[in-house]
């Protein structure tokens, strides 16, 4: 029996889509997990409904995506004995997760056999096991002196899409990642590459240049993850290609309005998506994407609506994903969020202009309820309400 969903009394829905980022409409119909209609009400076919949520006026958007993610296993991650921290990711809004590495595991191991069979065995267990339903697309390999073509063939085959940050490893030369790099995207994998100052014992200086020469889909934690590059280097970066700008949480906010402000004068706003580098020595940021969204509209005098699809439209469209995007046949996976109770503001679009975080009454995921109110963030002013 196919499981249709229907939300109505949606008071605002955001597109994911830069280009229109408010749609008009008060109703969304999900089946067997995918967006199948978008519009008024009044205009829609309700009936047979297995799932009703009223809204009761709240903002509907894409699931929240977090680009820069280190998992380890499961819901647990040693870097910072933490216990839960995707579950508590999934209360900040956050439906997907992208790995960038599961490089906190300790004994990691470093040949390429241990390598690679780390990758497939963490593509495999997030494939096999959501935590709390978040989807964490993981198994991403770091880059190791030693690797041949038929290494990322192999991986590919396997099923594993990702390379964990370029630079990590004993990889350190322009020319080498990107011949690796080259082999990667030849088998369908993606690519980062870690950008700025060392981040933990092993990593390097990543600048400008070996960015340029490697040639990566995306430029992570442009702003640094923690130190970042020297502005002319950021906005060389800027200028020079066409790669994703990731702005992560924990690296230099300075750097991070850099960015903003560069793309905005290039009219290249569609290459930043968001991520939180975490866990990491700053700890596990639940509302991380969230407060990168209030930081870049408050900060960078930028309508929030056009800041919340860096975190959800942006990023699907960089890494080819099915959710993210208010459209029909994408992934049913949403936030229902409102203003938070007496945060300033006329709505939650100008309190979020001001700085404020919204209030989350809701995650749903491939159609199905996942969190209801928010342990996480601000109450919200209204809440959703499952009705059946």
């Amino acid at each position: 029996m196919s499981q249709k969903l229907v939300i109505r009394n949606i008071g605002l829905l955001l597109s994911g889509k830069m280009e229109a980022p408010i749609l008009e409409a008060d109703c969304l119909i999900a089946v067997d997990g995918k967006i199948s209609a978008i519009g008024y009400e009044k205009d829609m076919d309700g009936e047979g409904a297995t799932s009703v949520i009223n809204a009761h006026g709240v903002t509907l958007a894409p699931g929240l995506i977090d680009s820069h993610v280190h998992p380890v296993i499961g819901d647990y991650t040693p870097r910072q004995q933490q216990i839960n921290w995707i579950d508590s990711t999934l209360h900040g809004g956050v439906t997907t997760m992208i790995s960038a590495g599961e490089v906190h595991l300790p004994g990691r191991p470093k040949d390429v056999v241990g390598l690679k069979a780390l990758a497939i065995a963490s593509q495999r267990w997030y494939e096999n096991f959501r935590p709390s339903g978040m989807k964490v697309l993981a198994g991403a390999p770091i880059l190791e002196e030693g690797m041949v073509e038929a290494d990322f063939k192999d991986l590919a085959d396997a099923g594993v899409k990702l390379l964990g940050e370029v630079g990590l490893g004993t990889v350190k030369d322009g020319k080498t990642a990107r011949q690796m790099v080259d082999w990667a995207r030849k088998y369908g994998i993606q690519s980062t590459i870690h950008t700025g100052g060392p981040s933990v014992p092993g990593s390097g200086l990543i600048d400008a240049d070996m960015v340029l020469e490697t040639g990566t889909d995306v430029i992570g934690h442009i702003n640094g993850g923690h130190s970042a590059l020297p502005d002319d280097q950021i906005t060389c970066l800027c200028e020079s290609c066409k790669a994703g700008l990731e702005i992560v949480h924990n690296g230099n906010q300075r750097a991070a309005m850099l960015t903003l402000n560069t793309a905005r004068e290039l009219k290249q706003m569609d290459r930043i998506i968001l991520g939180t580098d975490g866990p990491a020595g700053s700890g596990v940021q639940p509302l991380g994407i969230l407060r990168m969204v209030a930081m870049l509209s408050s900060l960078g005098d930028l309508p929030a609506e056009i800041a919340f699809c860096f975190a959800n439209g942006n990023t699907a469209r960089q890494r080819e994903l099915d959710t993210g995007l208010i459209e029909v046949g994408y992934a049913a996976d949403f936030v229902l969020m409102d203003q938070a109770q007496h945060a300033p503001g006329k709505n939650i679009l100008e309190s979020v202009e001001l700085g404020n975080l919204p209030g989350i009454g809701m995650t749903i995921i491939d159609g199905v309820v996942t969190s209801q109110r928010s342990r996480n963030t601000p109450p919200a002013t209204r809440f959703p309400e499952v009705v059946l």
